[in-house]
Formats: structure tokens, sequence, C-alpha cells
């Protein structure tokens, strides 16, 4: 079979040109690393896909060859079938003839571990259902407790200074905080653990140090918990039926740690940025029609936090996207471009609302099986910054954010935001909405001074309003799916909730005080498109 590679791995070539040069890798071969890939991957994806179709030869750090399926369908093909595409790194041809080795950059992301990622068939049953029967046992009450209880620990810290860094002060700390803390050691962090995390992702020249420092915490954590059970994550995999030694939970429980923290912590980050700088998203947030957990699944289309999956290794030749596949090739799943497809999507503008065929959380037996925590971080933890300082702007243009990228990742390096400085807040309550910012008058109108935003200082069964002819409405109405969906929008905390809250103190404050009516927001009005999608909920929920 033929390759387009212009060389094998172990083969000797010539000069290797630097990173970045105009000839992007060897005979024309694009890299997937460097300056050009950082720089603009979505360009890239358009290149190659231009170029080679849904399946384009790249070259890994230090040049290694690979496969990037670009394609949706055919990404689908390569998770969904283990038999032809399999996760057992040991495959790999570079790896066994030599030419990636314990020191190459990306080794803690490839070298093989006794984890259900590098699994398949039995091996990976047994493992993967450790992993997921552990996950059941998550009380998800608790962890929403959590994130509130650390988002408002992480806003009182800067919450008195009037301006702060998203990414570095928030996005970048929350998931590490609950991670910690699901996992049995809230003890064990720190801002190194942190560091670390995202390190390990990056290739870097300190990634291999990073992973040793991870590993050794958590092989710390399974020996005191072999010992002293707890009610936690770590322990619950040690006692599970499927008899994990030691060595098999520590690499777990870092898969889960470090998995977990890179995908909130840009998710989280790609939200916020999204509900700073996209008009659809500030004007359908502030009138009640996009909740939060939706925004968060546009992002996932849009900006999904792993941006590629290495790898996949081919168990024999056989062919993809018209491309010849040899026995041993390295694959990467490519999460960004899919999602860019243009066969499935062909106007990257359109509303994917509702819309779960993205393949944020890769596919098949290795889809991630901690993505409803994932969301639920970026969910609740979004929601209670917003509580806390509804008046957030962007603090510089749009256009000086700078990003990071990786073959993983692409995250943003900051994310500096203005508000009105406000006193701290017990971290031990639910985060309740601070004093407005003058400037945002296009944001949302918040409740007089005492009122909380809680569930019980609104009118349990207010009454719809009328909707006049003459209302304009910022965005469709979205039909509720089920009465479950619809109960989460409305609940007690939820986004809706606090809408709600802010709706009726409104209706109060204007009348008694006529000057507060010119304070609303134009979108909004005097009968608010809150107002309908109220009535809806209220009716379907059986109120």
């Amino acid at each position: 079979m033929t390759t387009p590679f212009h060389y094998e791995p172990g083969a000797a070539r010539g000069p290797v040109p630097p990173p970045e040069c105009p000839a992007h890798g060897l005979g024309g071969i694009h890299r997937f690393y460097g300056p050009e890939a950082e720089r603009d991957p979505h360009g890239l994806y358009d290149r190659l896909r231009a170029e080679h179709g849904s399946v384009a030869p790249v070259l890994l750090h230090e040049d290694v060859p690979a496969w990037l399926v670009l394609g949706h369908s055919e990404n689908l093909h390569v998770t969904r079938t283990p038999s032809q595409f399999s996760r057992d790194s040991r495959r790999w041809r570079a790896l066994q003839e030599g030419t990636v080795g314990p020191d190459h950059p990306l080794a803690p992301i490839f070298t093989w571990q006794p984890v259900c990622v590098f699994a398949d068939g039995a091996t990976h049953e047994r493992q993967r259902g450790a992993v997921t029967d552990s996950m059941d046992r998550i009380d998800t009450r608790g962890v929403r407790r959590h994130i509130n209880r650390f988002s408002n620990r992480l806003v009182n810290e800067f919450c008195q200074e009037g301006q702060v860094d998203l990414v570095g002060q928030f996005a970048e700390r929350l998931p590490m905080m609950v991670m910690c803390a699901v996992l049995g050691m809230p003890e064990e962090y720190n801002d190194r653990m942190v560091q670390a995390a995202r390190d390990m992702t990056r290739g870097t020249e300190t990634a291999i140090a990073s992973n040793a420092y991870v590993l050794d915490v958590l092989t710390r954590l399974v020996k005191r918990r072999r010992r002293e059970p707890a009610d936690d994550f770590a322990s619950w995999l040690i006692e599970h039926p499927a008899g994990l030694n030691d060595q098999e939970v520590s690499e777990h429980l870092r898969l889960i740690l470090i998995a977990s923290y890179e995908a909130t912590a840009n998710l989280i980050a790609n939200v916020l940025r999204m509900v700073l700088t996209d008009p659809r998203f500030r004007a359908r947030l502030s009138g009640g029609h996009m909740t939060v957990p939706e925004a968060v699944e546009q992002t996932l289309w849009d900006e999904p936090p792993f941006t590629a999956v290495f790898g996949r290794w081919a168990v024999g030749d056989t062919e993809l996207g018209g491309k010849q596949i040899r026995a041993g090739d390295a694959l990467i799943v490519g999460i960004a471009p899919a999602n860019t497809d243009p066969v499935v999507r062909p106007d990257l503008g359109a509303d994917m609302v509702g819309n779960r065929a993205h393949l944020a959380f890769s596919g098949g037996p290795h889809e991630c099986p901690g993505q409803d925590i994932g969301r639920a971080i970026a969910d609740a933890g979004v929601d209670a910054l917003l509580m806390r300082l509804p008046d957030l702007e962007l603090a510089v243009d749009e256009s000086e954010l700078r990003w990071i990228g990786n073959i993983m990742s692409r995250h943003l390096v900051e994310l500096p935001a203005d508000f009105a400085a406000r006193p701290p807040q017990d971290d031990k309550e639910p985060p309740s909405m601070g004093k407005p910012h003058p400037r945002r008058e296009d944001w949302a109108v918040q409740p007089p001074a005492g009122h909380t935003g809680r569930a019980s200082d609104r009118d349990p069964n207010p009454a719809p309003a009328p909707v006049p002819a003459s209302s304009t409405v910022s965005a469709p109405v979205r039909a509720p799916a089920t009465s479950g969906e619809a109960a989460a929008a409305s609940g007690p905390g939820s986004p809706m909730a606090a809408a709600t809250a802010v709706e009726g103190a409104r209706d109060g404050a204007a009348a008694t005080d006529p000057a507060f009516a010119d304070r609303i927001p134009r979108q909004r009005g005097e009968s608010a498109p809150m107002r309908l999608w109220r009535a809806v909920s209220h009716w379907w929920s059986g109120n």
C-alpha cells in the first residue's frame, strides 16, 4: 500500500526544517504543532481538508508522521470500531522502531498505562466498568454544593478589586478545586497541581516532570485510602469488584483528574468569552431565552475543550477517507474539525442549541465517562459567577485576546474583565446577586437591596402578563422538550429562577419608583419575553 509520507519512522531523512519554516513540514506535509497550528488551527483544518479531504497526513512533535481525521463520519467510524483502530499505543510502529521514545514531548499522552483508555475488549470493560460505576456513586447535589462554595470562595478573592482575569483566577482553578474534593484529596489542591495538570498536555520540556509530580500525589492518596477508606472516588475505585491494583487505581485517578481538569477549564473559559463577546449570548442570556447549559452546548460545538484526541492505532492495513492506512499508523481524532465538517454543518453560524451530535466528548466505547460532571462544573460555575458579578464586561478589545494551542486543546491565555467592586460573601451560602454596574444597561436589571434572588423571594404562582402586538422577541421561545428540562430551567438556583426573581423585583420597583422604568434595558421592554417563557414553563410543569 502507498503512503503520502515521504519517509517512514526510523528511516534516514534529510535535515528537518525549523517549525516556523514556510514549508510547514517535510515534503509539504503540515506540522500539527508549532506556530502555524497554534496561531490559526481552524485555518489549518481548512487547508488540510482542501488538500487531502476528510483524512490528512500531518507531523507530530519531532516530525513523527500521523493521520489527522477531519470528517465527522470518519471520526465516528474510528471511535466506534476498535477492531480496526485500537487505543493500545503499543501498536504504534514508530514506537516499536524507536522513532519515538520515553523522552518524546508527547510521552505523557501516548505512553501505555494500565488504564481503560489504552485498553480494548474485556480489559477495557473491566477497567471502564470500575470508573463508570464509581462515577454513578457521585452525589450530584453534593458536587453542586462544592461548585457553589468554591465559586464563591474564588470570587471573594477578587470581588473587591473590580477587575479579574477570568482564566487564571477562575476557569483554571475551579475545576481542580472540585475534582480534588471529589477524588478525596482537597488538601492537595494548590497552584502547582493546577500548573502541572495543564503542563502535561502541552508537550513542553517539563511535561514529564509535571506528570511525575501528579502521579506521586495520587499514589500517596491510594496508599492512604487502602488504609483509611472514605466516602470518595478514590475509595470507590479501590473497593470496586473489578479488583484494580494500586497502579491501576493511581493511573485512573490521574486520567480522570487531568482530563476533567483540562476539558472543564477550557470549557468554562470559552463559555465566558462567548458570553462577554458574542451579541447572541449576551442578548439571549439577559432576556431569559438561553440558559447557561444551552450556552455550554453551543460552545461545545464552536470551541470544544479538546480540539483533538491522540490517538488511535491501526490494527491492520485498511482504508479511511480514501487514504491507505498501514498497520501501526497513528491517527488523531479531530474533534474541532469534525464539529465544523461542512457535510454535517454547512452553516457555521447556525444555532446548534439542542443538538448534541458534536464530538466534544469523543464517541464509541471510549467516549468521555466524566462528561456529566464536566458539564455540571461549567454550568454551575458560570451560573454562580454571573450571579455574583452580573455586570462583568470584557476589559480589552476582543482582538487582543490570545490563545495557546497544542495537539489536544486550545485555550485562552487571559480573559480580563471589569465589574463594580463589592464586598465578599459567605462562601457557605449560595451565590446571590451583587450590585449592578451602571455601565451595563444591556445586561440584566438587578433586584432592589435586600432581595437575594432566591426562589423563596418570588411569587410561587406569578400570573403571566399579556404580550402586546407591538412587543418584539429577540429570539424564538424554545418549546420545552421534557418536564425534566422545564424543571431544571426554572428550578431553584438556576438562571431561570434568578431571572424570574429579577423580573418580579423589576415590577415592584417600577410601581413605587417611576424612574426605575428608565433603567430597564431596551431589549426587554415593559413586556419582556421572559414573561412568555415563564408562563410556558409554569404551564408545562403544571403550576
